[in-house]
Order: C-alpha cells, then structure tokens, then sequence
C-alpha cells in the first residue's frame, strides 16, 4: 500500500486562528463564533445540516453549496473556519475538494470534516488521506456534529466510532504489512503511549481513554503531546495515520 501521510495544517494557520479569537473580532456572548460552509451534492443533506447547528450560539453557516469549484471560491470570500463536506459533490470529489484546499496561498486553510450518507471504506480512508481532520456518518446528531467543528476548529481530530471501527476492519482485511521504517520508531514508544495510541486511533475522546485507563485526562493529553513530539507529528489525524500505516491496528 503506498505511503501517504494525511496532510497538516501549519502551525502559523492554527496561530493565526488563535488571533482572531484573542482579539474578540467573531465572539457572541464571550465565545469564539465559527464560520462554517457546507457542501454536499443533496439540498437535502445540505438544509439538515445547516438546521442541526441552527441552535447552537458559537456556529454560523456562512454558506452551503453543492459544486466542489464553488466551495472552493467561497473558502476563499467566505472565509469558513470548518467545512463540513459530503464525497459526492457536483464536478469534484470530496477527497479532491480537500487536497485542493490544502494548496490555498493565501489565509489560513479551513479545517475539513467529511459528512457522508452513503460512503465507502476506500472513499473514507481516502478522504483522511488527502487531510481531512474529520469523519462523521449519517447517524451524526446534532451534538456529536457541534463537538466535532468545535474539536477540529482547535486543531484537533475526530473520528465518529462507527468509523473508527470500520477503519480497523478495512486495514485488517487488506492484510497489509506494516511500513519497515515504522517499525524502529514504533520501538521508542512506552507501553502506555502505545495504549493511548491505539485508542485514540479507535476513535476515542481523551476522557474515554482516561476512563478506559484509570488515569487523569491531562495525564492521557500528555502521552499524546508526547506522542506528537516523538513521531514529528502535528495533530491526531496524523497520529491515526500512523497507528495505520505502522500496523498497530493489526491487532487492535
């Protein structure tokens, strides 16, 4: 299987996000208000997400459209903070929508997160690789769907369980050895990162690894800082990617 290493958002983007906050320039009531774009080929998938984060005070959608190219010319007028993306989008896939908005020159790059009704192992697997920070399925209610665009807005990742679980499956069934460079780095790891590795890459949130362990939530956020520091990686998404490509899922 080729190597491809899930693509990341600078530090200075995820700096620059920070600003605007600091600085109060989209706040209500004290909070930070993310601007949102939705994109999916359906109107309907389009109107029921845009009434799934109606009520919530800190989340705008600025726009919804159904045409990757048009996507694309609004995350650059509209400036979203998260776009919320289908796979099937009219003239342009959702996985080519992400790689091309990753090449953006100017401003930050909003963070992705697929949405999907109807997808496919290969097609989710795929989307993560092109960068997206998040993957959610049509079971998705409307607070799963808020703490994920609050989560990845933050610079973090979120994976719904169900695609998670699905994920383990799919690279148990492809059979496919782990890459051999891994192997030695995957050495330097203590038992304990590799536990809180393994399941975050199972989809879990750091208070579920922390219950699941019996330890402290700011313990299980050190192990993954840690982690991060170790393996040269710059967020969870890529975390996840790893725990794939180097086979420790194999087993999970």
């Amino acid at each position: 299987m080729r190597s491809v290493t899930i693509r990341s958002h600078k530090r200075e983007e995820v700096a620059a996000f920070a600003r605007v906050a600091a600085d109060g320039t989209r706040e209500h009531g004290g909070r930070m208000m993310l601007r949102i774009l939705i994109c999916d080929r359906l109107q309907v998938v389009r109107n029921g997400l845009r009434a799934l984060l109606e009520p919530e005070p800190d989340i705008e959608v600025v726009d919804t459209t159904e045409s990757g190219p048009h996507a694309i010319t609004l995350a650059r007028t509209a400036r979203p903070d998260v776009i919320v993306t289908g796979l099937d989008l009219a003239d342009l896939s959702g996985a080519e929508l992400i790689r091309q908005l990753a090449r953006l020159e100017r401003g930050p790059v909003p963070r992705m997160i697929v949405y999907s009704m109807a997808d496919t192992d290969d097609a989710v697997s795929e989307a993560l690789r092109a960068g997206a920070s998040g993957v959610l399925t049509s079971t998705t209610g409307r607070q799963e769907l808020a703490y994920a665009i609050r989560t990845v807005a933050s610079g973090e990742a979120m994976l719904a369980p169900a695609v998670a679980r699905r994920l383990v499956d799919w690279f148990r069934r492809r059979d496919t050895p782990p890459e051999a460079p891994l192997d030695e780095i995957v050495e330097t790891l203590t038992p304990r990162e590799r536990e809180v590795l393994l399941l975050l890459a199972q989809g879990m949130r750091p208070q579920d690894i922390a219950g699941k362990l019996f330890i402290g939530v700011t313990t299980v956020r050190t192990h993954i800082y840690r982690l991060r520091g170790k393996l040269d990686l710059e967020d969870r998404a890529q975390l996840v990617s790893f725990a794939y490509r180097a086979g420790l899922m194999r087993s999970a």
